[in-house]
């Protein structure tokens, strides 16, 4: 496996932040912020760079790579195979300007790869309109929970006005890229950790619907998490995304963290990021950057766990929520990752509305959020 890393900072010139290598036809991930990826000119530029590559574009809350996590900017990471193949196909979730159906976009989309050989689906999802639950039950419906799946919803800074991605194409709403890496010697890895620690009583969900709540105890949920809060209400929408919500529901064997993504203050509720069932019992959640850092090296330790290479690609795909706590330290979390997994491992990835990957142990992939996420791949 070879591969190039760039970045093009605001008003700046593309500047190689690895080795300059030529690259035949490679898989290109572009990530960055959302208001540069708009910008038409990008898609000509990176073909002028790359021009025989394939490219998938994603909006961010920061991209990171070894040598950076920032919000104002656009990383490349290039990548060339050289034992293996990729296979990537798309869908759109606005497609035809109907209800939106996560769960129908997801299994189709899935549906359309050739399983002979197919090792892995890495997924680039727009974040604003998807539900990511329903999306990650679609796609396990699609391979009937066989197929290894890891992958992100974009992001839009703290902003949380529109997500764009698109495959060789300029950005756009509502698009979701699945990328089926194929290969015998594929060695591929993942690991997702949290850090996050419940505080408070346990409530039950007495009314929801959806990815929304409306009522906790039979009570108002919003009016609880703003007592909770208390003065850091004031702060709203955005103070959610330091006080996220275990979610443990009663058909699930584990619990679901999730990001509280808005609020309706009219109807007393809250707009979670992925879906919340009635009778599922519910706990507000707290961390720190220690905590937060050391979950980090804890995720990349466990991703070594049972390989037989060493990576020569890690895909980092940590939360908004995250980057948010930990504020100046933010390069800390990706540093520890680097530091057990080797300075010869390219890192890449971004800061995300959601994470997607089965929990440790499991094949079905879930909708994650407040983790770090860890996709491991060496040929």
């Amino acid at each position: 496996m070879k591969t190039v890393q760039l970045r093009k900072a605001v008003n700046s010139d593309w500047e190689y932040i690895s080795e300059q290598i030529s690259l035949e036809k490679p898989l290109v991930f572009v990530f960055g912020n959302r208001y540069l990826l708009e910008n038409k000119a990008i898609l000509t530029e990176v073909k002028l760079l790359f021009p025989n590559g394939e490219f998938v574009f994603g909006s961010t809350a920061g991209d990171i790579t070894s040598q950076y996590v920032d919000d104002e900017s656009i990383t490349i990471t290039a990548i060339e195979f050289e034992k293996s193949k990729f296979v990537i196909k798309t869908a759109n979730v606005l497609a035809n300007n109907s209800e939106i159906n996560s769960y129908e976009t997801g299994k189709k989309l899935i549906e359309q790869f050739d399983t002979k050989g197919l090792k892995h689906v890495f997924i680039v999802s727009e974040g604003s309109f998807i539900n990511g639950s329903q999306l990650t039950l679609g796609m396990n419906s699609g391979t009937e929970d066989k197929l290894l799946i890891t992958g992100a919803l974009c992001g839009d800074a703290a902003r949380f006005e529109k997500t764009i991605a698109s495959y060789n194409e300029v950005p756009k709403a509502g698009e979701i890229i699945a990328i089926g890496l194929y290969g015998e010697t594929l060695d591929i890895s993942f690991s997702i950790n949290g850090g996050w620690t419940p505080f408070g009583p346990e409530r039950i969900v007495t009314k929801s619907n959806a990815n929304v709540l409306y009522e906790l105890d039979n009570k108002p949920a919003l009016d609880l998490y703003k007592k909770y809060l208390g003065e850091k209400s004031k702060e709203l929408p955005a103070a959610a995304l330091l006080y996220p919500l275990k979610v443990k529901s009663t058909n699930e064997k584990q619990s679901i963290v999730r990001t509280i993504l808005n609020i309706n203050e009219e109807e007393n509720s809250m707009i979670l990021a992925g879906d919340i069932l009635e009778n599922s019992r519910v706990q507000l959640m707290m961390t720190n950057v220690d905590t937060i850092v050391d979950a980090s090296e804890q995720a990349a330790l466990q991703a070594l766990e049972n390989r037989t290479k060493k990576p020569e690609l890690a895909i980092l795909v940590s939360c908004i929520g995250r980057k948010l706590v930990l504020d100046q330290r933010v390069e800390e979390e990706v540093e520890e990752v680097l530091e057990v997994v080797g300075k010869n491992t390219t890192i890449c990835g971004l800061y995300s509305y959601g994470e997607i990957a089965p929990f440790r142990g499991e094949q079905n992939c879930q909708l994650h959020n407040q983790t770090m996420t860890i996709t491991l791949i060496s040929e």
